[in-house]
Protein backbone atom coordinates (compact mmCIF):
# COMPACT_ATOMS: atom_id res chain seq x y z
CA UNK A 1 0.00 0.00 0.00
CA UNK A 2 1.23 3.50 -0.85
CA UNK A 3 2.65 5.43 2.10
CA UNK A 4 1.12 8.88 2.46
CA UNK A 5 3.42 11.70 3.55
CA UNK A 6 1.77 14.81 4.97
CA UNK A 7 2.18 17.75 7.30
CA UNK A 8 -0.33 19.73 9.33
CA UNK A 9 -3.73 21.17 8.45
CA UNK A 10 -3.75 24.68 6.94
CA UNK A 11 -0.52 23.78 5.13
CA UNK A 12 2.12 26.46 4.93
CA UNK A 13 5.22 26.28 2.74
CA UNK A 14 7.08 23.77 4.93
CA UNK A 15 4.04 21.49 5.27
CA UNK A 16 3.62 21.61 1.49
CA UNK A 17 7.23 21.29 0.38
CA UNK A 18 8.58 18.84 2.95
CA UNK A 19 6.08 16.05 2.13
CA UNK A 20 7.07 16.43 -1.52
CA UNK A 21 10.76 16.22 -0.61
CA UNK A 22 10.37 13.14 1.56
CA UNK A 23 8.15 11.34 -0.94
CA UNK A 24 10.83 11.94 -3.58
CA UNK A 25 13.47 10.49 -1.26
CA UNK A 26 11.41 7.43 -0.39
CA UNK A 27 10.55 6.75 -4.02
CA UNK A 28 13.71 7.63 -5.90
CA UNK A 29 16.42 6.78 -3.35
CA UNK A 30 14.81 4.14 -1.15
CA UNK A 31 12.78 2.46 -3.89
CA UNK A 32 9.53 2.79 -1.97
CA UNK A 33 5.97 3.70 -2.88
CA UNK A 34 5.07 7.05 -1.32
CA UNK A 35 2.78 9.93 -2.15
CA UNK A 36 2.88 13.48 -0.81
CA UNK A 37 -0.58 14.75 0.13
CA UNK A 38 -1.96 17.87 1.79
CA UNK A 39 -4.50 18.40 4.57
CA UNK A 40 -5.98 21.50 2.95
CA UNK A 41 -5.29 24.16 0.36
CA UNK A 42 -1.72 25.50 0.46
CA UNK A 43 -1.26 29.14 1.37
CA UNK A 44 -0.24 31.75 -1.20
CA UNK A 45 3.50 31.36 -0.61
CA UNK A 46 3.28 27.58 -0.87
CA UNK A 47 1.27 27.96 -4.09
CA UNK A 48 4.03 30.28 -5.39
CA UNK A 49 6.60 27.58 -4.62
CA UNK A 50 4.64 24.97 -6.57
CA UNK A 51 4.37 27.26 -9.59
CA UNK A 52 7.95 28.51 -9.38
CA UNK A 53 9.44 25.02 -9.44
CA UNK A 54 6.79 23.53 -11.74
CA UNK A 55 5.45 21.12 -9.12
CA UNK A 56 1.97 19.61 -9.32
CA UNK A 57 -0.17 20.41 -6.31
CA UNK A 58 -0.39 17.28 -4.14
CA UNK A 59 -3.76 15.64 -3.68
CA UNK A 60 -5.79 17.01 -0.78
CA UNK A 61 -7.20 14.53 1.74
CA UNK A 62 -9.53 15.07 4.68
CA UNK A 63 -8.90 11.86 6.64
CA UNK A 64 -7.00 8.56 6.59
CA UNK A 65 -8.32 5.01 6.66
CA UNK A 66 -7.58 2.45 9.34
CA UNK A 67 -4.19 0.87 8.69
CA UNK A 68 -3.14 3.48 6.11
CA UNK A 69 0.67 3.69 6.13
CA UNK A 70 1.76 7.29 6.62
CA UNK A 71 4.63 9.50 7.66
CA UNK A 72 3.90 12.72 9.52
CA UNK A 73 6.14 15.74 8.94
CA UNK A 74 6.30 19.28 10.36
CA UNK A 75 4.01 18.43 13.29
CA UNK A 76 3.39 15.81 15.95
CA UNK A 77 0.15 17.34 17.22
CA UNK A 78 -2.99 15.19 16.73
CA UNK A 79 -5.14 18.35 16.65
CA UNK A 80 -3.36 19.33 13.42
CA UNK A 81 -3.76 15.91 11.81
CA UNK A 82 -6.61 13.79 10.37
CA UNK A 83 -9.25 12.76 12.89
CA UNK A 84 -8.41 9.08 12.42
CA UNK A 85 -4.64 9.51 12.69
CA UNK A 86 -4.43 7.04 15.58
CA UNK A 87 -6.24 4.45 13.47
CA UNK A 88 -3.68 4.81 10.69
CA UNK A 89 -0.30 3.08 10.56
CA UNK A 90 2.01 5.97 11.42
CA UNK A 91 5.49 4.78 10.45
CA UNK A 92 7.56 7.88 11.10
CA UNK A 93 7.61 11.48 12.31
CA UNK A 94 10.01 14.20 11.14
CA UNK A 95 9.47 17.45 12.97
CA UNK A 96 10.97 20.57 14.56
CA UNK A 97 8.26 21.41 17.09
CA UNK A 98 7.96 20.50 20.75
CA UNK A 99 6.39 17.14 21.56
CA UNK A 100 2.67 17.49 22.25
CA UNK A 101 1.64 13.89 22.92
CA UNK A 102 -1.47 11.98 21.95
CA UNK A 103 -0.26 10.12 18.87
CA UNK A 104 -0.55 6.33 19.09
CA UNK A 105 1.25 3.89 16.82
CA UNK A 106 0.94 0.18 16.12
CA UNK A 107 4.59 -0.38 16.95
CA UNK A 108 7.98 1.32 17.29
CA UNK A 109 8.59 3.97 14.64
CA UNK A 110 11.36 6.24 13.41
CA UNK A 111 11.07 9.67 15.03
CA UNK A 112 13.35 12.62 14.32
CA UNK A 113 12.65 15.87 16.15
CA UNK A 114 15.43 18.44 16.04
CA UNK A 115 15.67 22.06 17.25
CA UNK A 116 16.05 23.53 13.77
CA UNK A 117 13.91 26.17 12.07
CA UNK A 118 12.65 24.00 9.23
CA UNK A 119 11.65 20.40 8.55
CA UNK A 120 13.35 20.54 5.16
CA UNK A 121 16.69 21.19 6.86
CA UNK A 122 16.23 18.05 8.93
CA UNK A 123 15.30 16.03 5.85
CA UNK A 124 18.44 17.07 3.99
CA UNK A 125 20.48 15.96 7.01
CA UNK A 126 18.68 12.61 7.08
CA UNK A 127 19.33 12.09 3.37
CA UNK A 128 23.07 12.51 3.88
CA UNK A 129 25.04 12.16 0.66
CA UNK A 130 21.84 11.23 -1.17
CA UNK A 131 20.74 14.87 -0.86
CA UNK A 132 23.19 15.62 -3.68
CA UNK A 133 20.90 13.58 -5.96
CA UNK A 134 18.01 15.97 -5.50
CA UNK A 135 16.84 17.49 -8.79
CA UNK A 136 16.73 21.27 -9.01
CA UNK A 137 12.99 21.36 -8.30
CA UNK A 138 13.56 19.53 -5.01
CA UNK A 139 16.44 21.82 -4.07
CA UNK A 140 14.24 24.80 -4.93
CA UNK A 141 11.41 23.51 -2.79
CA UNK A 142 13.79 22.89 0.13
CA UNK A 143 15.26 26.39 -0.21
CA UNK A 144 11.76 27.90 -0.24
CA UNK A 145 10.80 25.98 2.91
CA UNK A 146 13.87 27.14 4.80
CA UNK A 147 13.57 30.79 3.75
CA UNK A 148 9.89 30.71 4.66
CA UNK A 149 10.30 29.19 8.11
CA UNK A 150 13.26 31.45 8.94
CA UNK A 151 11.70 34.57 7.35
CA UNK A 152 14.97 34.91 5.42
CA UNK A 153 16.95 34.32 8.63
CA UNK A 154 15.07 37.02 10.59
CA UNK A 155 13.14 34.58 12.79
CA UNK A 156 14.62 33.76 16.21
CA UNK A 157 14.16 30.07 15.34
CA UNK A 158 16.92 30.37 12.72
CA UNK A 159 20.06 28.36 13.39
CA UNK A 160 23.46 28.59 11.73
CA UNK A 161 22.77 25.18 10.23
CA UNK A 162 19.52 26.33 8.60
CA UNK A 163 21.35 29.31 7.13
CA UNK A 164 24.27 27.22 5.85
CA UNK A 165 21.91 24.67 4.29
CA UNK A 166 19.92 27.40 2.53
CA UNK A 167 23.06 29.12 1.28
CA UNK A 168 24.37 25.85 -0.16
CA UNK A 169 21.08 25.19 -1.93
CA UNK A 170 20.91 28.72 -3.32
CA UNK A 171 24.50 28.54 -4.54
CA UNK A 172 23.86 25.27 -6.33
CA UNK A 173 20.79 26.72 -8.02
CA UNK A 174 22.42 30.04 -8.87
CA UNK A 175 19.71 31.84 -6.91
CA UNK A 176 20.08 35.12 -5.01
CA UNK A 177 18.59 34.54 -1.57
CA UNK A 178 17.55 38.17 -1.10
CA UNK A 179 15.89 38.42 -4.51
CA UNK A 180 14.16 35.07 -4.19
CA UNK A 181 12.94 35.78 -0.66
CA UNK A 182 11.47 39.06 -1.87
CA UNK A 183 9.49 37.13 -4.51
CA UNK A 184 8.29 34.67 -1.90
CA UNK A 185 7.21 37.31 0.58
CA UNK A 186 5.41 39.29 -2.12
CA UNK A 187 3.40 36.17 -2.92
CA UNK A 188 2.72 35.58 0.77
CA UNK A 189 1.58 39.18 1.26
CA UNK A 190 -1.08 39.10 -1.46
CA UNK A 191 -4.15 37.97 0.48
CA UNK A 192 -6.70 40.05 -1.40
CA UNK A 193 -8.49 37.00 -2.81
CA UNK A 194 -9.18 35.45 0.60
CA UNK A 195 -12.19 35.93 2.83
CA UNK A 196 -11.79 36.95 6.46
CA UNK A 197 -12.49 33.41 7.64
CA UNK A 198 -9.93 32.02 5.21
CA UNK A 199 -7.30 34.47 6.47
CA UNK A 200 -8.00 33.53 10.08
CA UNK A 201 -7.46 29.85 9.26
CA UNK A 202 -4.72 30.19 6.64
CA UNK A 203 -1.72 29.73 8.91
CA UNK A 204 -3.14 28.70 12.26
CA UNK A 205 -2.74 26.15 15.00
CA UNK A 206 -5.01 25.13 17.85
CA UNK A 207 -3.57 25.55 21.33
CA UNK A 208 -5.08 25.30 24.80
CA UNK A 209 -3.83 27.26 27.80
CA UNK A 210 -5.43 27.45 31.23
CA UNK A 211 -8.51 25.63 29.97
CA UNK A 212 -9.07 28.16 27.17
CA UNK A 213 -8.86 26.88 23.60
CA UNK A 214 -7.34 29.20 21.02
CA UNK A 215 -6.86 29.18 17.28
CA UNK A 216 -3.53 30.98 17.03
CA UNK A 217 -3.32 32.55 13.58
CA UNK A 218 -0.27 34.22 12.06
CA UNK A 219 -0.13 36.26 8.86
CA UNK A 220 3.45 36.98 7.80
CA UNK A 221 3.63 39.87 5.36
CA UNK A 222 5.74 42.68 3.96
CA UNK A 223 2.57 44.74 3.59
CA UNK A 224 0.83 44.66 6.99
CA UNK A 225 -1.36 47.65 6.14
CA UNK A 226 -3.23 45.56 3.57
CA UNK A 227 -4.29 43.19 6.35
CA UNK A 228 -4.79 45.74 9.12
CA UNK A 229 -7.14 47.82 6.99
CA UNK A 230 -9.48 44.82 7.25
CA UNK A 231 -9.20 44.59 11.03
CA UNK A 232 -12.84 45.44 11.73
CA UNK A 233 -14.22 42.71 9.48
CA UNK A 234 -11.54 40.26 10.64
CA UNK A 235 -12.48 40.79 14.27
CA UNK A 236 -16.16 40.47 13.42
CA UNK A 237 -15.42 37.08 11.79
CA UNK A 238 -13.50 35.74 14.78
CA UNK A 239 -16.62 34.74 16.71
CA UNK A 240 -18.01 32.70 13.81
CA UNK A 241 -14.68 31.00 13.15
CA UNK A 242 -14.25 30.20 16.85
CA UNK A 243 -17.73 28.67 17.03
CA UNK A 244 -17.27 26.63 13.85
CA UNK A 245 -13.85 25.37 14.95
CA UNK A 246 -14.89 24.67 18.55
CA UNK A 247 -12.40 27.02 20.15
CA UNK A 248 -12.96 29.85 22.60
CA UNK A 249 -11.07 32.59 20.78
CA UNK A 250 -9.11 33.31 17.61
CA UNK A 251 -5.85 35.19 18.10
CA UNK A 252 -4.52 36.93 14.98
CA UNK A 253 -0.91 38.13 14.88
CA UNK A 254 0.02 40.13 11.78
CA UNK A 255 3.79 39.72 11.49
CA UNK A 256 5.62 42.54 9.72
CA UNK A 257 8.58 40.69 8.20
CA UNK A 258 10.61 43.79 7.33
CA UNK A 259 10.08 45.72 10.58
CA UNK A 260 10.34 42.56 12.68
CA UNK A 261 7.26 43.07 14.83
CA UNK A 262 3.77 41.68 15.20
CA UNK A 263 0.44 43.43 15.57
CA UNK A 264 -2.16 41.55 17.60
CA UNK A 265 -5.82 42.31 16.95
CA UNK A 266 -7.67 42.93 20.22
CA UNK A 267 -11.44 42.38 19.78
CA UNK A 268 -12.36 41.93 23.46
CA UNK A 269 -11.21 41.87 27.08
CA UNK A 270 -10.07 38.23 26.84
CA UNK A 271 -7.52 39.04 24.14
CA UNK A 272 -6.55 42.25 25.95
CA UNK A 273 -5.73 40.14 28.99
CA UNK A 274 -3.76 37.68 26.85
CA UNK A 275 -1.69 40.53 25.41
CA UNK A 276 -0.96 41.98 28.82
CA UNK A 277 -0.19 38.71 30.60
CA UNK A 278 1.67 37.03 27.74
CA UNK A 279 3.75 39.89 26.37
CA UNK A 280 3.67 42.58 29.04
CA UNK A 281 1.91 44.86 26.58
CA UNK A 282 -0.09 47.97 27.39
CA UNK A 283 -3.33 47.84 25.39
CA UNK A 284 -5.33 50.99 24.74
CA UNK A 285 -7.19 50.16 21.54
CA UNK A 286 -8.18 47.29 19.26
CA UNK A 287 -4.61 46.53 18.18
CA UNK A 288 -1.28 46.30 19.98
CA UNK A 289 2.20 46.20 18.45
CA UNK A 290 4.61 43.61 19.84
CA UNK A 291 8.19 44.60 18.89
CA UNK A 292 10.49 41.73 17.97
CA UNK A 293 7.75 39.10 17.96
CA UNK A 294 8.20 37.00 14.80
CA UNK A 295 7.78 33.34 15.70
CA UNK A 296 4.63 31.55 16.81
CA UNK A 297 6.66 28.49 17.80
CA UNK A 298 9.31 30.26 19.88
CA UNK A 299 7.77 33.57 20.99
CA UNK A 300 3.98 33.32 20.87
CA UNK A 301 2.85 29.82 21.89
CA UNK A 302 5.35 29.39 24.79
CA UNK A 303 4.32 32.75 26.30
CA UNK A 304 0.53 32.52 26.02
CA UNK A 305 -1.23 33.11 29.33
CA UNK A 306 -4.81 33.86 30.32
Amino acid sequence: MTTLVFGHKSPDTDSTGSPILWAWYLNEVKGGDAEAVLLGEPNTEAAFMLEKWDLPKPRIISNVDDGQPCIVVDTNNPAELPTNINGADVQGIIDHHKLVGGLETAGPIDITVRPLACTATIMIDLMGEDAEKMPDWAKGAALTCILSDTLEFRSPTTTDHDRATAEKLASGLGVSISDYAAEMFAAKSDVSAFSDAELLRMDSKEYEVGGTKFRVSVLETTAPASVLERKDSLMASMADVAKEDDVDQVLLFVVDILNEEATLLVPNDLVKGVAEKSFGASVSGDTVVLPGVMSRKKQIIPNLAV
